[in-house]
């Protein structure tokens, strides 16, 4: 571990006898809140309506498998089970794989036990659970990037590419987490993960949908299964896809999952507070596609955000400040938090050193309020602009500043929840949460 005693700063700021911090509003969001409640009944549907009858009638006496991934999935432990319990009503012989790149360590064992914490062992599934970072190589492109399955996989009768579909945090294209990301990467594990990520992030948008075309025409796929979430982290799609469609619809469900995410219902903003961020809640601490903020191209359109600032990493994070990068202006507090060694390790592994980057900072939380405030060109510094988040995965409830009232008020997406109040600080300048 290796903290660095940043020290108390001391700065003269001319006209920040004009800044006012403004009351705050409790503001509900209210986003599209349909949802899958029947996960068992839905996918038996699916299964038996999207797959032609000579395809189910062909499992019979079949290894097939269903990959399971790292990225969580509510209810991924039903959805694993109603797939595998159908698998055996047509008298397949099921079993799972973890298909996580490099996640989990690095390791069969550790992508296991991964697994496990989503509730997804042998015995509640009843089925075997086949881990290896033993892979097979399917081929290469023009360009000699090699593509590889996972030996279980690719030995098997069948692959049934399991994967939320969602916007990525890293980069922008047509296909970003989901399918095509399954079979070129968590399918590839631990070689081809790292392959990828050694030629970076803005490569990825090219060479995912090429990869993950090779791997469909080589390995034995049997179907995808694609689920989408709302935006308030629940099951609204579950889709089942034949294999000669899991391009296309990858690319369709991208689009229906980026309509149902939570944001901002105002997209533009003075300042934006962050209470936290952390490797829990984002890759990236906070989700770009939310605050904008990326270490990578194609966000720049999500948010108008003048100035960023983040009060806290979240205690899980074990003081990785990925992130942080972002923020324009933080506490002593927070970079007094920062593990050097761990924040750079990932950073380095990510090759994304502008990830280590640092922002300015100041004593407390009033004065980097005020800051940034202060620092906003051409705004009325008596009545700004401000929203304030615990953190980008919980987007329902949030404060934003009196400035807002005009705008807000009589919309049908949007509920204000009690009266405008003042900012509370403690003795030492801090917010009282």
């Amino acid at each position: 571990m290796n903290f660095v005693d940043f020290p108390e700063i001391t700065l003269t700021i001319q006209g920040m006898e004009d800044v006012r911090i403004p009351k705050m509003m409790k503001v509900r969001q209210i986003y599209d809140k349909n949802r899958i409640e029947d996960i068992e009944g839905w996918i038996w549907e699916e299964l038996e309506t999207k797959l032609p009858e000579n395809q189910k009638l062909s499992y019979k006496g079949k290894r097939i498998c269903i990959t399971v991934g790292s990225r969580g999935i509510p209810d991924i432990d039903r959805i694993v089970k109603a797939v595998l319990e159908w698998l055996k009503v047509k008298g397949a012989n099921p079993f799972i794989v973890p298909a996580m790149g490099s996640h989990g360590g690095g390791t069969a064992e550790g992508q296991k036990e991964f697994i496990a914490g989503y509730g997804i062992t042998e015995e509640s599934m009843g089925v075997p659970i086949l881990s290896s970072m033993e892979t097979v190589k399917l081929g290469e492109l023009e360009d000699g990037t090699p593509v590889y399955c996972d030996k279980y996989a690719a030995e098997s009768d069948g692959i049934i590419v399991f994967n939320k579909i969602k916007p990525h945090t890293d980069f922008r294209g047509e296909h970003e987490s989901g399918l095509a990301k399954m079979c070129a990467i968590g399918l590839a594990k631990h070689v081809g993960a790292s392959y990828f990520h050694m030629m970076g992030f803005p490569t990825f948008a090219e060479r995912i949908p090429k990869v993950a075309g090779m791997f469909i025409e080589k390995a034995p796929i049997a179907f995808g299964l694609g689920v989408v979430q709302n935006a308030y982290d629940e099951i609204s799609v579950i889709e089942v896809v034949p294999n000669d469609q899991i391009m296309e619809r990858d690319a369709e469900l991208l689009k229906a999952a980026k309509d149902k995410i939570a944001n901002f219902k105002m997209k533009e903003i003075d300042v934006l507070i962050i209470d936290e961020i952390g490797k829990n809640i984002s890759g990236n601490g906070h989700d770009p596609n939310i605050t904008g903020r990326s270490n990578s191209k194609g966000f720049e359109d999500v948010l108008d955000c003048k100035k960023m600032f983040v009060r806290g990493i979240t205690e899980v994070s074990h003081h990785n400040a990925c992130g942080l990068s972002a923020a324009d202006i933080t506490t002593r507090r927070v970079m007094n938090d920062i593990d050097l060694d761990v924040t750079w390790t990932n950073v380095v592994t990510a090759t994304m050193l502008n990830g280590a980057k640092l922002p300015m900072y100041v004593n407390s939380d009033k004065e980097a309020i005020r800051v940034c405030i202060r620092t906003c060109n051409n705004i009325d510094f008596s009545n700004a602009r401000i929203v304030r988040i615990k953190n980008t995965a919980e987007m329902e409830d949030i404060l934003m500043s009196e400035a807002y009232l005009e705008e807000l008020e009589g919309r049908e997406d949007i509920e204000i929840i009690g009266e405008p109040f003042d900012m509370e600080f403690d003795e030492d300048g801090n917010l009282v949460d």
